[in-house]
This record gives structure tokens, C-alpha cells and sequence, in this order.
């Protein structure tokens, strides 16, 4: 809350040209009228008028605001301000791989109730992992060189063939997708468990021999998602997955 719970109206100037409105102005107006704030919206609607105001009070950005007599700053001061700043960029978070696997799973349900008629099924399990499979390679896909340099930092084989790195991320999603189709499951279930068992050993050597406090490639070369429990899961997965669908030939 803020300092003075008296203050209810605040002032808030932000950028509102012709080619441009500034997001974190909106953001700053959607903040305090959430905590009850009537809101002063004054825009700056033009260069000039953005250059006058930084100078006058002597700040380098918009937007600004004021809680009565009090500068308060820009967005991320106000977040703060207001007992809302958000969790740092380099903070670990579980956030990325539950969204993926939730809608891997709900994914895996509607294609189910299309395809049988029901809602659940043995086929729904292979389709939820070979999904999940298709979801984390994009992931990687998204950009092959980050992640390759992060995977490097503790997959057995990568540090010793550094372009098995590159060649991961196609070998996930090629898999999961011969997988969810069903077809050529004599090269994508081996290749599969091959790719998950070294994923396997890699994180359980890491995390639980060597002690290490890493971050997991497994959705990106930017992931904030801790090494540990999760990955070495996504890889058994795999591997259960891949060993079903060898034993149904």
C-alpha cells in the first residue's frame, strides 16, 4: 500500500504520440487505478512536450508518477511503491514448464475427445508426452545457439561432441512428432530413449552427485527454470515413452 494511505489521487504523465504510446505508461495507469487510485492522466503528445517534462524534473524516461505531493518515479518505482514490484529477470521460476505441460495436456485431452470420442485414454498419456516433446523442442528451437551454450553446461555428451548441442532440439521435436502421428516408431522411439537416457544421467549427475546449482535448457536458452527434479522427469518421461512405444511393435 502506499506510504500515505490517505492519498488516493495520483498524477501520472506518460508518452501518448501519434506513432507511439508508451506500454509501461498503461501499465502505471492499470496499477494505481487496481489500488483505488482516481488517476490524473496527463499525456505528453509530442517530443517536445516529453523533452520539456524530463527536464523540468530532472528524470530520463516516462512514464512519471505523483501520489499527491510525493514523486513517486517510473513503472518500476511505483511497482515498488505499491508492495507490487515484480520478481527480478535472473530469479528462478517454476512458471514456464507448468504453462507448457498444462496445455501439452490439455492439448493431449481435446485431440483425444476429436479423434475417440472420450476424454481419456492410454493414447491420451503417449499424446501428452509426445506433445510435451514437440513444445519443449520449439522452445529450443526458438534459438539453438543460447540454448546449445546452455545445455553445455552439463549434458555429458555436448561437452564432448559440442554440436550434439545443435543437433538436440531437432531430434526432440522430430521424435515427438513421429511419435504423435504414430509412424516410424522404429526411428523415433530409439531415438528418443537415446537423447533422454544421456539427458538423464547428465542432470542426475549434475544436480544430485556434483552438487551444481544450474539452470535447465529444457524451454530455451533464456530459462529461468532451476536444473533439478523437472528435468530429470521431462527425460524419464522420454524414456517411459519411448520404451511403450518400442514394446507395441
Amino acid at each position: 500500500m502506499p506510504k500515505d494511505a490517505t492519498a488516493k489521487t495520483a498524477t501520472l504523465y506518460r508518452m501518448v504520440l501519434a506513432d507511439h504510446m508508451c506500454p509501461h505508461g498503461l501499465k502505471s495507469k492499470d496499477l494505481l487505478e487496481r489500488q483505488g487510485f482516481h488517476v490524473e492522466d496527463c499525456h505528453l503528445t509530442s517530443r517536445d512536450e516529453v523533452d520539456a517534462f524530463k527536464a523540468k524534473h530532472d528524470v530520463k524516461t516516462t512514464p512519471q508518477t505523483f501520489i499527491g505531493e510525493e514523486h513517486i518515479g517510473g513503472f518500476d518505482d511505483l511497482s515498488a511503491h505499491l508492495g507490487k514490484a515484480p520478481k527480478s529477470k535472473d530469479s528462478t521460476t517454476y512458471k514456464p514448464i507448468i504453462a507448457l505441460f498444462s496445455v501439452a495436456f490439455l492439448m493431449a485431452t481435446t485431440i483425444t475427445w476429436v479423434a475417440l470420442g472420450t476424454t481419456f485414454t492410454g493414447r491420451t498419456v503417449e499424446w501428452f508426452i509426445s506433445i510435451s516433446m514437440v513444445l519443449l523442442g520449439l522452445q529450443k528451437l526458438q534459438d539453438v545457439e543460447r540454448f546449445a551454450t546452455m545445455f553445455l553446461n552439463y549434458d555429458l555428451l555436448a561437452q564432448r561432441w559440442v554440436r550434439y548441442g545443435y543437433v538436440y532440439p531437432f531430434v526432440e521435436t522430430g521424435a515427438g512428432l513421429l511419435m504423435m502421428a504414430g509412424v516410424l516408431t522404429q526411428l523415433s522411439a530409439p531415438a528418443a530413449l537415446f537423447v533422454a537416457s544421456i539427458g538423464a544421467i547428465s542432470v542426475f549427475k549434475a544436480v544430485y552427485i556434483d552438487k551444481r546449482e544450474l539452470k535447465c535448457a529444457c524451454v530455451g536458452g533464456d530459462s529461468k527454470v532451476p536444473l533439478g527434479f523437472v528435468s530429470l522427469t521431462e527425460n524419464l518421461m522420454m524414456i517411459g515413452m519411448a520404451i511403450w512405444m518400442l514394446s507395441k511393435l
